[in-house]
């Protein structure tokens, strides 16, 4: 078991990104199933443990990340590594567009009851949004739905994960 820790440790620090459990299954000749107990396995042994890294789940894709309470000790070193600035304009239409999605730039504003253009591209900018498609009718609006990395800041493993609201 060790070996494949290590063999799936290696594979993530390499990738840089998240890397599906498909791919970590090929990787590590097991079926699916096992290789997710696996994953399991080891992000519970990197959470029990005192690390400045942790592996973090997303859908079904898996990331090595560094531990967000040492953000401030990396950015003394990376000047240039900045936190997206989340204003309450922002929050508000994240969550509208989390909720709804996918959703039009004209159903948000409607909710808020504001333009969006800018909040919109702003969180564009910061990969929280993204176009997922065209609403067929008239004008063919665009669609907007959150990104992995939006799961990835607010810290969820899936979109299911958000805070039902009544």
């Amino acid at each position: 078991m060790k070996n494949i820790h290590n063999i799936i440790e290696a594979v993530l620090f390499v990738s840089g990104e998240s890397v599906s459990i498909g791919n970590i299954s090929q990787v590590i000749n097991q079926n699916l199933v096992e290789t997710k107990k696996i994953m399991l396995n080891l992000m519970e042994k990197y959470n029990n443990e005192d690390r400045g890294l942790q592996i973090i789940q997303i859908n079904d894709n898996f990331q090595l990340v560094t531990r967000p309470a040492y953000f401030e000790n990396i950015a003394k070193m990376y000047h240039k590594i900045e936190k997206p600035k989340i204003t309450p304009a922002l929050i508000e239409t994240l969550a509208i567009i989390a909720y709804k999605q996918p959703i039009t730039k004209g159903e948000i504003e409607s909710i808020r009851g504001v333009k969006s253009d800018n909040v919109i591209n702003k969180l564009i900018e910061y990969n929280l949004i993204v176009e997922v498609g065209r609403l067929e009718k008239i004008g063919r609006p665009l669609l907007f739905g959150t990104t992995d990395n939006f799961l990835r800041y607010f810290g969820f493993k899936s979109i299911d994960e958000l805070p039902k609201v009544e």
